[in-house]
């Protein structure tokens, strides 16, 4: 069975080359095999056919054994894809600091007046959706508070906030006092929480720059409440976000962890 030329491109965009391609492909079909006998199945040239086996090796796409002489085999395409993804993922973040890093200061600099990304959000669907999307974005750090009212939203959140967790984002939650027991214990496990009594408002902060606020319900054109946000891409106000959040923390208690 050969590659469909759909297959063959995913392969391309995901960073294989065309020698590459079929040296794994034949791989696939013949089982352990020889570089010489290998170049000969799949139409790579010999001369090419270590580098191909060594980039593929580094890639993560094949093994190979002790035996003289050296035998190689294709690894499962989901462990293949799965390992390209880790070192893509690797890779960007690495290039994302080392960029941020010199690229925000020359911004900073310029004196470039930014317009920000600010919006109203309504109905609780469209809310969660935003504060959601957020959170699965977030990279660096995520400060949450929870009114009562949120409640179902924060239990909506935790496999998300699991796989924050998993990344070590550091993660800050202030919930209501009357928010219940089992929420409580499931937030401690991945986060650092703190109780405020008294706590009406709500929102997310997400790496110092993205915010939502909560801000209450108002006529719907229904006719009915509906619940109203707001939603920001802007660092100012991000910040301003900030320092209230970390006002109410010094009137908190204190929720231990249940790791």
């Amino acid at each position: 069975m050969s590659l469909s030329d759909k297959a063959r491109k995913s392969l391309e965009k995901i960073g294989l080359t065309s020698y590459e391609i079929k040296t794994y492909s034949s791989l696939l079909k013949t089982g352990p095999i020889t570089a010489s006998d290998l170049s000969q199945k799949s139409g790579v040239p010999y001369s090419k056919i270590y580098e191909v086996l060594g980039t593929l090796e580094e890639k993560g796409w094949i093994g190979s054994d002790d035996s003289r002489p050296t035998q190689y085999f294709a690894k499962s395409p989901a462990t293949a894809i799965q390992t390209s993804k880790q070192q893509f993922e690797t890779e960007f973040r690495n290039n994302e600091n080392i960029v941020l890093k010199e690229l925000i200061p020359l911004y900073e600099q310029s004196g470039i007046s930014e317009r920000p990304d600010i919006w109203i959000i309504s109905g609780v669907i469209n809310i969660a959706a935003k504060i959601l999307e957020m959170v699965d974005s977030c990279r660096n750090e995520v400060m949450i508070a929870i009114p009562k009212v949120a409640e179902e939203l924060a239990k909506e959140s935790l496999p998300k906030l699991r796989l924050l967790h998993d990344r070590g984002v550091d993660i800050t939650i202030l919930v209501s006092e009357d928010v219940d027991d089992g929420t409580l214990k499931s937030l401690s496990r991945l986060a650092k929480v703190k109780v405020k009594k008294g706590l009406f408002g709500g929102g997310i902060i997400s790496d110092k720059r993205y915010v939502v606020l909560l801000l209450g319900e108002e006529l719907g054109t229904t006719g009915t409440k509906e619940a109203v946000a707001i939603w920001a891409d802007h660092s100012g106000l991000a910040g301003f976000a900030r320092g209230y959040f970390e006002y109410l923390l010094k009137e908190s208690k204190d929720v231990k962890s249940s790791r």
